[in-house]
């Protein structure tokens, strides 16, 4: 039986190439977008894909666009929370707005349209399905220029990490974090946000000179990306968390390293402060 995937931020980059990559796979594909008239695909018809407008800050949208897919396919097996974009700017020039805009997007409009998912694996016959939060190797470090970028990444991983074990196995909802290096996709071009004002404060930091010279450069190709995603998504068990990209790679295994080797040098600081005869 074909696979029903439900994808946010279709328009571009990773969900774009990721519907072709589900039609050309024999599976249907739900393309979500805030402009749903705009998107085109090859190769779709009546029965393998539906365009569904959503914009993720608005629950409406997100209840209108489940009932709209599950009514016309009957389930879904596949949620992938694409939708999401990025904002460079050292964190004292970022204004309030800018700030919560982010966090809208990136993080509050995921965990609703997670919610969302969530409730119609559980009821659906047979119950189940794969729920992947696109996020970053900016969740899993910090990057500077991105603080509040990372910042709504990071809580996509806590986030997701948790409600992983709350879910009972019998549901058959799984989750994957898959976390992006730099691919050559729209996210540092037009997508990206900056400040309006600079800081005189960091005129050794300028993050729109930055991304401009870095855009177009990256190691990642988007539609293997796509790939990889769907890949991961058909797996029988797939992992709770990924990176995809050689340089996301080479960073999470610093990263690890880095780790290590600092919670074992303070290791009898960690381990001094328990109640006296506490046994773990």
């Amino acid at each position: 039986m074909p696979r029903v995937f439900f994808i946010t931020g279709t328009s571009t980059g990773f969900g774009k190439h990721l519907v072709e990559e589900v039609i050309a796979h024999g599976d249907i594909a739900v393309a979500a977008a805030r402009k749903p008239e705009s998107l085109s695909f090859q190769g779709t018809n009546d029965k393998n894909y539906l365009a569904v407008k959503l914009d993720v800050t608005k629950q409406a949208d997100i209840d209108a666009a489940f009932k709209t897919a599950v009514d016309k396919f009957g389930r879904v097996d596949v949620v992938v929370n694409n939708a999401g974009y990025g904002l460079s700017g050292v964190f004292e020039e970022v204004s309030e707005g800018q700030l919560r805009t982010q966090m809208e997007v990136n993080f509050f409009g995921l965990i609703h349209v997670t919610k969302k998912a969530m409730e119609v694996m559980r009821e659906q016959k047979p119950s189940g399905g794969l729920i992947q939060q696109v996020t970053s190797i900016g969740g899993q470090r910090g990057v500077p220029t991105f603080s509040i970028y990372c910042a709504s990444k990071w809580a996509v991983e806590g986030f997701t990490e948790a409600i992983n074990q709350e879910v009972k196995p019998e549901w058959g909802i799984k989750f994957t974090c898959i976390e992006p290096g730099g691919f050559r996709t729209d996210w540092a071009g037009r997508s990206m946000a900056f400040p309006e004002k600079r800081h005189p404060a960091y005129d050794h930091i300028d993050a729109r000179k930055n991304m401009n010279s870095r855009h177009g450069t990256q190691a990642g190709d988007p539609p293997k990306g796509a790939k990889a995603m769907y890949e991961l998504a058909v797996m029988k068990d797939p992992p709770l968390r990924v990176v995809i990209g050689s340089d996301a790679y080479k960073a999470i295994m610093g990263k690890i390293d880095t780790y290590s080797e600092n919670y074992k040098k303070y290791e009898k600081i960690s381990n001094s402060t328990d109640v006296d005869g506490y046994q773990g």
